[in-house]
């Protein structure tokens, strides 16, 4: 028997269980992993970490406690703990599929038969990137995008993303900035045959993490024809469907009355940011594929969700009275209210904000804030604010191609958001003065040897861009040096 630890150790795994090991973790997990440690309490722990990184939705937790805790969720009956269908308890899976019918506004009712329920989405991407490709293959996905994809598709199903690289600059044929287009999925997948990858399968997240905005309808029309076209799956990640705060039109898959390709078309959705329930763990798969669902099913018995939580969930899916006049109005007045205190503090303190319309976040531009346009000005950005106690998420995290982009969670209270804009104020206002400091050291320097080498004075550098780093008492002192130096220049 070896013993534990060095070599041992490794060798007690297989190649597939090292590579899993070795994987390291990724950027949004080594800062909740931080937060974790230190997690902010304003009573407990006033000076901990900040969470404005983690999307979860935390503003309507009075309205789903009151509602959890009717008499009608107070149900236990014997076959709530036994064994159950895999793929989820049949009452449930009616329930979710009447549901969905209505507020993705399907043209006609969706068949229960169709849905798979697993826990968690994570729990969806980890199984379907296991049936639907081979080691190797990979998936096309526009950036940014949620980068714990990732590591869902690569654990279990070793494939990896392509890229679609979405940027902000606005060309003569886009329209805003980050716009994906199927001249974009084409070349990606262009490239990709080139460098020997085939590609299995599209991913698009509406509304979008973490841009915020939504596809219009014929866009993702279109990208249901390119994908047809290639003969690809299509995984439409809708998990903030219902979190929609302004009043553009969003446009669900399942609305669609006739897909290219239905056989490829794959819905997930669940209970964790639209019903702020992160901790639940409830994902759902809606594919028409009979044989897609059979093999997910065959991995779903590791995936499966307890019988009690299912049965609470039907209770809350079912009351469309609570779900119409108290939640889903409230949701939506208290995420337009949260967002529009970020954007205002944001701006107010110069950081310019993507404009978004659903999800729990907004993408902001930190760019000229970087000591230079590079992800590891990026990264050491990103770890002074983790100084200054509060977390957010670097673009690095969502595979963006440009440095300086943060996603910010403004779900949260209107006192944490504020304390956020206060927290990065300080930490903006500090590097600030470093640097404010470090100019003025040079100018210092530069006067110092100007005067040695009158030939050397910047006559082209206006005087008010070189006195307003200086405090008030040192403007005469700077004046009177620059007038003598002035002189001298003019004797000569």
């Amino acid at each position: 028997m070896s013993g534990g630890g060095g070599d041992g150790s490794a060798a007690a795994l297989s190649a597939r269980g090292c590579r899993i090991a070795g994987a390291a973790p990724g950027l949004l997990d080594k800062g909740f992993d931080l937060y974790i440690a230190d997690p902010f309490d304003r009573d407990r722990n006033p000076r901990g970490i900040l969470n404005l990184g983690t999307s979860e939705n935390k503003l309507c937790y009075d309205l789903i406690q009151e509602r959890l805790t009717r008499p009608d969720m107070n149900y236990l009956e014997p076959h709530l703990l036994q064994y159950s269908d895999t793929q989820g308890i049949e009452s449930f899976r009616e329930e979710i599929a009447k549901f969905l019918t209505e507020y993705a506004k399907a043209p006609k009712a969706l068949n229960p038969e169709h849905i798979v329920v697993m826990s968690g989405c994570c729990a969806v991407f980890a199984t379907l990137s296991t049936v639907l490709c081979d080691p190797g293959d990979g998936y096309l996905i526009p950036t940014p995008y949620y980068g714990g994809i990732n590591s869902k598709t690569w654990l279990y199903g070793g494939i990896q993303p392509v890229h679609v690289p979405l940027y902000s600059e606005v060309t003569d044929e886009e329209s805003h900035p980050f716009q994906l287009t199927v001249e974009k999925l084409e070349a990606a997948l262009q490239r990709a045959k080139e460098q020997g990858i085939r590609v299995r399968a599209l991913i698009l997240i509406n509304p979008h993490n973490p841009l915020g905005d939504i596809y219009p309808a014929q866009l993702l029309k279109e990208c249901l024809e390119f994908a047809h076209r290639y003969q690809l799956h299509v995984i439409l990640d809708e998990i903030y469907m219902l979190s929609v705060y302004d009043d553009t039109t969003f446009t669900s898959v399942l609305s669609l009355d006739c897909l290219p390709d239905p056989e490829r078309t794959h819905f997930m959705w669940g209970f964790s940011k639209d019903f702020g329930m992160c901790g639940i763990r409830v994902g759902v798969l809606y594919t028409r594929s009979h044989e897609i669902r059979k093999a997910v099913n065959q991995l779903a018995v590791f995936h499966g969700c307890p019988g009690p939580v299912q049965y609470v969930l039907s209770q809350f899916l079912s009351d469309r009275d609570w779900l119409d006049n108290v939640y889903f109005p409230t949701n939506k007045k208290r995420l337009r209210e949260a967002q529009n205190i970020l954007v205002d503090g944001l701006t107010e303190i110069g950081i310019p904000v993507f404009k978004s319309s659903g999800g729990l976040y907004v993408w902001a531009d930190f760019r000229k804030f970087l000591k230079s346009q590079t992800f590891e000005a990026e990264m050491e950005l990103w770890w002074k604010f983790l100084d200054e106690k509060l977390l957010i998420s670097p673009g690095k995290a969502f595979c963006c191609y440009e440095p300086g982009w943060f996603r910010m969670v403004f779900s949260d209270s209107i006192d944490n958001i504020y304390l956020g804009i206060q927290r990065l104020e300080q930490m903006l206002q500090t590097e600030n003065d470093k640097a404010v400091e470090n100019k003025k050291s040079a100018v210092e320097d530069e006067l110092s040897n100007s005067e040695n080498e009158p030939s050397m004075i910047h006559t082209n550098t206006p005087l008010d861009e070189v006195l307003e780093v200086y405090s008030d008492m040192k403007r005469n002192c700077l004046l009177k040096s620059f007038m003598q130096l002035e002189t001298k220049q003019n004797m000569i």
